[in-house]
């Protein structure tokens, strides 16, 4: 898989608008499970938010099934928090992780969180295999 290319901007708690680049990171594997990310300051904290996906179109089965079946949990040595997204065309989690300054560090404090999020999906997709008679 190619290196994929994720610019960090910060939005404004406000008004939503994304008002200046923070840094560019280079993802060695997994980015495209990334459905965006940005950064908001807020009590003296600087977090970002990550929307992580599922590296394929699910069948409309699968949706319940892989939410019923993937654990947060998983993500709580990388991430502040992790919640499920409704209203999304395929599973959506938002992942919340405290900006680190050092970009190299930043870089693999967000490889962590895609390497993790993968295992986890693939856990899922093993797991729910045979299960469509069931979400059906």
């Amino acid at each position: 898989m190619d290196p994929f290319a994720v610019m960090l901007m910060e939005k404004n708690k406000e008004s939503g608008v994304l008002e200046k680049e923070i840094e560019n990171y280079t993802i060695s594997n997994h980015g495209n499970l990334i459905e965006s990310i940005y950064m908001i300051h807020e009590e003296e904290k600087d977090l970002v938010y990550v929307k992580i996906t599922t590296d394929k179109d699910v069948e409309d089965w699968e949706f319940p099934a892989i939410l019923d079946y993937y654990d947060e949990d998983t993500l709580k040595n990388v991430a502040l928090s992790c919640k499920e997204i409704e209203d999304t065309y395929n599973p959506t989690w938002e992942v919340v992780v405290e900006f680190i300054p050092i970009q190299d560090e930043m870089q693999k404090k967000l490889q962590a969180l895609l390497n993790k999020h993968k295992e986890q999906l693939d856990e899922v997709y093993d797991t729910i295999k045979g299960k469509k008679e069931e979400y059906k």
